[in-house]
């Protein structure tokens, strides 16, 4: 079985459903939201506490209403949202008299390469296979946007040592068991990591009556901002270790105990506990990138993008924490109505623009996004850049520099820190030399 729609949108979460709300009025032809879960809305739908829909919406509102909200809005836009339906890779397109009729007044698109070493011809759709449970199809589209989102490290890819018993939860888990399946989930936990996730977690365990009794952090201080590490070390009474981590869990059928190590001195102590969440260490869910052949970011390892979010293969485009692993939903949503107008174009059947110059993120800074600046191109979203440091810096000056020539300094007023992203102007980049090297950003 085969479908074409003029758009199709890879995962339904706030980038997802934002972008579709955008396209759907504006598209000649079907916008179709792919999402692999039962519902529509990703992260925030589980996430039930208030701080969703600031930058978007201009509200202040709760995981769940938010993740409502933003639906109903693609519904009603014209979108339509598929739930329970994985998109497990890339197809060749089937013969073109086997192909269904084109939408009317149609563009024809640019074609992806798949590693898969099967090429697709130039004048064929992108065609994705999708499995749910009303079958296997191929789905063909003239645009494809990736918006999969980012998801946590669990246990196992820490490495984090000692036994293999149940109550070791990634923050995604816990707020799933409790707040969609309303599961208890211990009494005494301990939560690794300190940044805004980590109390999103230390929030959801109170809810479901657990009390956070140390919350380790590997840095030389907690990762999240003051105005909420404060107030919750103060609600909810949590002890929180800097310069500490968890090297090893104890217990058979359910946990017992934890080691933490002081990171300075070496020295280890015993923790009781019957509950463990592994918080934050992001990675992009970025398997679907990367099977496509899209040219992948090493340090963010998701896919390399121009500020148009567009990617390396002509009609494939990204949005949201796929990206940027991870920032707010909001931030995720903004990157989806942005991410609309480079659609349209695509579809418009502008030329996929020439050339660009690299973005280099220099130590500390980890990662920059997006990574590419072209001639005459539109800034990126709200005309910031995003990157991740994993120092400190109260008032950080953020400089860039290219060919040894300096194109801008700004000193920012807030801080960089680990844990959360922070954002430049992307002026400072705009004057970037087409024909020059790469722009290396730097922190000082």
């Amino acid at each position: 079985m085969t479908e074409r729609v003029r758009v199709a949108v890879i995962g339904g979460g706030p980038a997802g459903l934002t972008a579709a709300a955008a396209l759907a009025p504006a598209v000649d032809g079907d916008v179709l939201v792919l999402e692999r879960e039962p519902e529509t809305g990703g992260i925030p739908r589980h996430s039930d506490h208030p701080g969703y829909g600031i930058r978007d919406l201009r509200r202040f509102i709760s995981g769940p209403e938010y993740a409502r909200r933003l639906t109903r809005s693609a519904r009603e836009a014209g979108a339509r949202l598929e739930t329970e339906a994985m998109v497990t890779g890339w197809a060749a397109p089937p013969a073109p008299d086997a192909m269904p009729p084109r939408v009317p007044d149609a563009t024809s698109p640019r074609a992806l390469e798949a590693t898969s070493s099967r090429a697709l011809e130039a004048t064929q759709p992108l065609a994705l296979e999708v499995t749910s449970p009303r079958g296997r199809r191929l789905v063909q589209a003239d645009a494809v946007v990736l918006a999969t989102g980012a998801r946590e490290r669990p246990r196992p890819a820490r490495l984090i040592a000692g036994d293999r018993p149940d109550g070791v939860y990634t923050t995604g888990q816990l707020q799933n068991l409790v707040h969609l399946h309303h599961r208890e989930v211990g009494r005494r936990a301990v939560v690794v990591g300190a940044e805004l996730v980590s109390w999103s977690a230390v929030l959801t365990l109170h809810e479901a009556g657990c009390r956070t009794v140390l919350m380790t952090s590997e840095y030389a201080k907690p990762e999240a901002y003051t105005a909420f590490r404060v107030p919750g070390r103060l609600a909810f009474g949590v002890l929180v270790r800097a310069r500490t981590r968890l090297v090893a869990i104890h217990g058979k059928g359910r946990v017992t105990s934890v080691d933490i190590e002081n990171l300075d001195t070496g020295t280890r102590h015993r923790v009781p506990c019957d509950t463990v969440i592994t918080t934050g260490d992001w990675i992009p869910d970025h398997e679907l990138a990367r099977a496509g052949g899209l040219e992948m970011d090493a340090a963010t390892l998701g896919p390399r993008v121009d500020t148009s979010l567009a990617t390396s293969l002509p009609g494939v485009f990204a949005a949201g924490n796929l990206l940027h692993p991870v920032d707010t939903a909001d931030v995720a949503a903004l990157d989806g109505r942005h991410v609309a107008s480079a659609v349209l174009g695509h579809l418009a059947g502008d030329p996929a623009p020439a050339g660009g110059v690299p973005l280099v993120a220099e130590a500390p800074l980890r990662w920059v996004a997006p990574q590419i600046v072209r001639p005459g191109g539109p800034p990126p979203s709200r005309g910031r850049l995003l990157l991740w440091s994993d120092d400190f810096r109260a008032l950080p000056r953020v400089a860039a520099v290219q060919d040894g020539r300096l194109l801008g300094r700004t000193r920012l007023p807030w801080p960089a820190a680990p844990g959360r992203v922070f954002r430049v102007p992307f002026s400072l980049v705009a004057g970037a030399d087409p024909a020059g090297g790469p722009v290396h950003l730097t922190l000082g």
